[in-house]
């Protein structure tokens, strides 16, 4: 307990899934937690029930696709709690599942100004104050999609994978400065953003079937890629930086093929 004490936490897509586990389990850490999304009602839920609980939170909505938004929601958090230890660059979109040869610019710019320019626009708002203190550390949201084939669509998976560079990238830009970026790559979470895979499954009837492209043949909970958020955010890994971690049941070990090795 209280890994997080005395820390100020940023958490972006934080009203629901995996944003909200991390919300809630930052605040038990200790943390004060500001929190952001698109989905203002939602979000404000979130908060309300951090707050009822006896713990610290606050936020706004916030559309990570603009640098403008993303800077209010830095700036509430130094008006309020005048530091900023750890950034979780959450936010997320899927955008459409199509043929490649279907999909349109429109499209793909849209998941890459919020999955991609998300984490820049976060990382560029959150390095002048985690320079001048000489600590911090950054945790990005990419995904196993982007780190092969068949976990996800088109300019989702693309997406991700410049997720993972950037996060490299930038803990060299930073690493001197002892601020560490570090990204998960969740594997099939139960969330919001995956409700069309689970409930398709569920009317098909083929619900046993989530998850079973894995190692531990079963999907995800929230809490388990937030308690890998929780680790890298804290001082314990402060020797890891520029990670891109797998958190997937052991889907990205094999081909997909559970038990396969051969």
């Amino acid at each position: 307990m209280n890994r997080l004490e005395g820390k100020v936490a940023i958490i972006t897509g934080a009203a629901s899934g995996i944003g909200k586990a991390t919300a809630q389990l930052f605040a038990r850490e200790g943390a004060r937690v500001v929190l952001g999304d698109l989905a203002g009602d939602d979000l404000q839920q979130v908060i309300s029930q951090i707050n009822a609980d006896g713990f610290s939170a606050i936020g706004q909505t916030t559309d990570t696709s603009k640098q403008l938004s993303v800077d209010e929601l830095v700036a509430l958090a130094m008006d309020n709690y005048r530091q900023v230890d750890v950034l979780f660059n959450n936010a997320g979109i899927v955008g459409a599942v199509e043929d490649v040869a279907d999909s349109s610019d429109e499209g793909w710019l849209r998941v890459h100004a919020v999955n991609v320019l998300g984490p820049v626009h976060g990382v560029k708002a959150v390095a002048p104050i985690m320079r001048k203190n000489q600590y911090g550390s950054i945790i990005n949201t990419a995904s196993v999609a982007g780190v092969r084939a068949g976990a996800g669509p088109n300019a989702y998976s693309a997406s991700k994978a410049a997720v993972i560079n950037f996060t490299q990238t930038a803990a060299c830009d930073l690493g001197v400065s002892n601020v560490r970026v570090n990204a998960i790559c969740p594997g099939l979470i139960e969330t919001g953003m995956t409700k069309p895979a689970f409930d398709y499954a569920k009317e098909a009837g083929k619900e046993e079937k989530l998850g079973s492209r894995c190692e531990l043949r079963r999907y995800g909970k929230p809490i388990e890629i937030a308690n890998t958020v929780l680790f890298l955010a804290s001082d314990d890994a402060s020797y890891i930086t520029g990670q891109a971690i797998c958190v997937d049941g052991g889907n990205t070990a094999s081909l997909n093929l559970p038990g396969m090795k051969y």
